[in-house]
């Protein structure tokens, strides 16, 4: 072998060497254990679920208000604000279950869960927990639950006296604490829809009155509490129930520490490998309305407005807690609330001169608009544009959908729902319509259908709240002459004027497409 040739031997050997080295080492790399990327390709999510607060009481989409909401307002600046949002009920059970289920309540019921009631879930329905569970999310749900569990399963059932108490001006019979078996877990509640944990007080103005974990009591009720208490609320009127309660259970904690709960799980997910999803469903600004002491004055719409202060404030608590974990980069943040404000808000327009439900007819449980058209913001940073508006028709039942898009979870066979997928709408804010129309309802008797600008009402009138005396009804509306109702919101967003004798056919449209919506349900996968 010639010189020449030896060293061109040499440099193909070492060539060969090195390209083996590399070839093993990408080798030993690829079967190295990677770390999970759940926490980089699927983003964490929070719902921030208010309770009884109207579209007036978020500072940055009404000019009056009397509420500063600065924590929401920031939230709104730094994320999506949709203006045409709405929950599915103007009461709370439906609209909860319609959020976490994507379905219309109305197809399964109408009514809240009372006190001490069963679940409204069936076997093995789907549900939006469920389906994160499934794509490996870490869930939790902390604060108002109201949506039954199988209280039965720990009833002892050789208790048989039941107590008499006063709910209001009537006397019902109820059971007393002694008649349950607070030892036991109960049965059908969060945990039994794809929570993986639970904390709260179930419902802040419903028995048994005591902090729940999980599926157990944390501490054992020994007492009936009555209705009503000898002291009174800050502004209108305790409504508790009678029912289960531990001594001097104190409804004045109940706001802090369920924020206080919130902020701790954020704060234990710090460097988890799964990403989570937290409902976080405030028991506030619902009645009582009970701001604390530190909250007092802080607006100028009296107790009302303090204690919706107060939950703005706990919303910046946990979103601090989720900077403190550098995890608010891959969070998608939502904010809404159940429904319309309650009655009272008719008395803070007399005195305090903030309307709850501005610019809207009607509050909670009516099917006007102050009923059912409610805050809601969604933050997504990187993903979702700063500062815009959608006026996009959605409602609270799409939730379910637009997140297992972004989050490519699957949707069951045979999953049948009404949720659309409001994704590009959020991520691109495209004016490309989703939801063609949506339909309102409260109780049975009443129904509202949306369409582009016109809403139908099938009844004469919208309400289901009284109004007071002093709001002189003839001052404002016209007095209703048809057996039903039609409006332009795009040029009557107050539904002043019904214009259903002057367009018969657009009637005739929206209540054949009313009585459609009802056959079916809108998807079955």
């Amino acid at each position: 072998m010639t010189g020449k040739n030896k060293a061109n031997t040499m440099k193909i050997g070492a060539y060969f060497y090195i390209l083996m080295l590399v070839c093993l080492t990408a080798c030993q790399q690829q079967t190295k254990p990677t770390k999970p990327t759940a926490t980089v390709d699927k983003p964490n999510i929070i719902i921030f679920y208010a309770d009884d607060m109207g579209y007036g009481d978020l500072a940055i989409q009404n000019p009056q208000s009397k509420i500063p909401t600065p924590n929401l307002d920031q939230l709104a600046k730094e994320g999506l604000l949709m203006t045409e949002a709405h929950s599915s009920s103007g009461i709370c059970t439906p609209s909860r279950y319609a959020l976490l289920s994507g379905r219309y309540h109305w197809r399964d019921f109408n009514d809240i869960v009372h006190s001490m009631g069963e679940s409204v879930f069936k076997e093995n329905q789907v549900t939006l927990p469920k389906i994160l569970n499934n794509n490996g999310y870490k869930t939790a749900a902390i604060g108002k639950w109201h949506l039954g569990w199988n209280w039965e399963a720990i009833r002892k059932k050789d208790f048989t006296q039941k107590e008499k108490a006063k709910h209001g001006k009537k006397e019902i019979e109820i059971w007393p604490a002694q008649a349950y078996d607070w030892e036991k877990s109960i049965p059908k509640g969060p945990l039994s829809i794809g929570f993986d944990s639970y904390f709260g007080d179930g419902t802040i103005n419903f028995p048994p009155y005591t902090w729940i974990e999980n599926d157990k009591v944390k501490e054992v009720p020994t007492i009936t509490l009555q209705h009503p208490k000898k002291d009174f609320a800050l502004e209108g009127n305790w409504e508790l129930r009678p029912g289960p309660a531990v001594k001097d259970w104190d409804f004045y904690k109940i706001l802090p520490t369920v924020t206080s709960s919130a902020v701790t799980f954020i704060k234990n997910q710090d460097k988890a490998e799964q990403p989570f999803f937290l409902y976080m469903a405030f028991p506030s600004p619902h009645a009582p309305i009970i701001p604390n002491e530190e909250f007092r004055g802080k607006s100028n719409a009296g107790p009302y407005g303090d204690y919706m202060y107060q939950t703005d404030d706990a919303v910046g608590q946990i979103l601090d807690a989720l900077k403190a974990i550098d995890a608010d980069e891959n969070t998608i943040v939502i904010f809404t609330s159940d429904n319309g404000s309650e009655h009272y808000a008719y008395n803070r327009i007399k005195n305090y001169d903030h309307n709850s439900s501005n610019p809207f007819r009607g509050v909670k449980r009516d099917i006007y608009e102050g009923g059912h058209h409610v805050p809601f913001i969604v933050k997504w940073p990187n993903k979702i544009k700063p500062g815009t508006k959608s006026t996009q028709l959605f409602s609270q039942i799409d939730i379910l959908n637009t997140l297992a898009s972004i989050t490519n979870s699957d949707l069951p066979k045979g999953f049948q729902h009404d949720s659309f997928n409001f994704s590009d709408v959020w991520l691109t804010n495209t004016n490309e319509p989703v939801r063609e129309t949506i339909v309102h309802n409260t109780w049975a008797s009443k129904y509202a259908i949306r369409k582009g600008d016109w809403l139908y009402i099938n009844n004469k009138d919208g309400y289901h709240t009284r109004i007071p005396k002093w709001f002189v009804e003839g001052q404002r509306f016209e007095t209703a002459k048809d057996t039903v109702q039609l409006f332009n919101l795009k040029d009557d967003i107050g539904q002043n004027t019904n214009l259903a004798s002057q367009f018969p056919e657009k009637v005739n449209e929206l209540a054949a497409a009313l009585i459609n919506e009802q056959k079916t349900e809108t998807f079955k996968n």
